[in-house]
């Protein structure tokens, strides 16, 4: 009888090959000793597109000033306007009329 696996170490145990997929659970930590070296992972740095654009599947909003409400409903003013940019660029859900 044999099995066929998708992690395993090398016979000396110098090298673990992973085929399959590694979890860490919310108790667990990869950790990385300081002078190890790491291969395989993009290393430029990443540009955000213009605002508006797309980033990574998100899109981004306008920007929205600094409130300077000095009332309730000048505070309500700037939150709505907010939310408004949030919805439009889809990251919030429309509401629903009631």
């Amino acid at each position: 009888m044999s099995y066929n696996v998708k992690n395993y170490n090398s016979q000396c145990g110098d090298k673990t090959f992973i085929g399959g997929e590694i979890t860490i659970l919310s108790s667990g930590k990869l950790k990385i000793e300081n002078g190890a070296t790491v291969e395989g992972l993009q290393t430029e740095v990443y540009t955000l597109p213009p605002a508006g654009e797309a980033i990574g599947g998100i899109k981004q909003i306008p920007s929205q000033a600094d409130s300077s409400a000095t009332t309730i409903s000048a505070l309500k003013t700037d939150f709505n306007a907010l939310l408004a940019k949030l919805r439009e660029a889809g990251i919030m859900a429309v509401e629903v009329a009631e």
